[in-house]
């Protein structure tokens, strides 16, 4: 099985460790030739609290998520190492629920690979508080890289 999309699913915890998602998915994408895609999915909620700092005043309604997930952190500086080291690149932005978001966007590309961070949770967190991260493993069309990063909490 060719890999021709990779899907690199981030979201703000991300900013912290894009420097080592961008390595991580370089080292599958680069030598294939591959096209990866930069996927940011938010709850209307977390819209809600960055529209102004973005420079959006559209309705949680009349948002285009493709412009809200290009300027939100980390997918500036990933584009950015992508452009830097001739990868192929698209941005895409779901509005909604984290997980199924991600789940239908791997879906919609036909993503080959998937990659996504995670953060250190206990079970009994992870029982009470759920992880998205997990949720996209599961529900995945495709296989998944997981890149722990044990200095990120919550």
């Amino acid at each position: 099985m060719a890999i021709d999309t990779v899907l690199l699913a981030v979201g703000p915890m991300d900013a912290v460790r894009a420097p080592e998602l961008a390595e991580t998915t370089l080292e599958i994408a680069a030598p294939l030739e591959a096209t990866v895609v930069i996927g940011h999915a938010f709850t209307e909620e977390e819209y809600e609290d960055v529209h102004d700092d973005l420079g959006f005043d559209a309705r949680v309604d009349d948002v285009d998520p493709n412009a809200v997930a290009a300027q939100r952190a980390p997918v500036p500086e990933l584009a950015d190492r992508f452009e830097e080291a001739g990868v192929e690149y698209e941005i895409k932005g779901a509005l909604g629920e984290v997980s199924t978001k991600v789940v239908d966007m791997a879906i919609d590309i036909d993503a080959d690979r998937m990659i996504v961070g995670g953060r250190r949770r206990s079970p009994a967190e992870k029982a009470v508080l759920g992880s998205v991260s997990q949720e996209i493993i599961l529900q995945a069309p495709c296989p998944v890289t997981y890149f722990r990063d044990l200095d990120v909490m919550d």
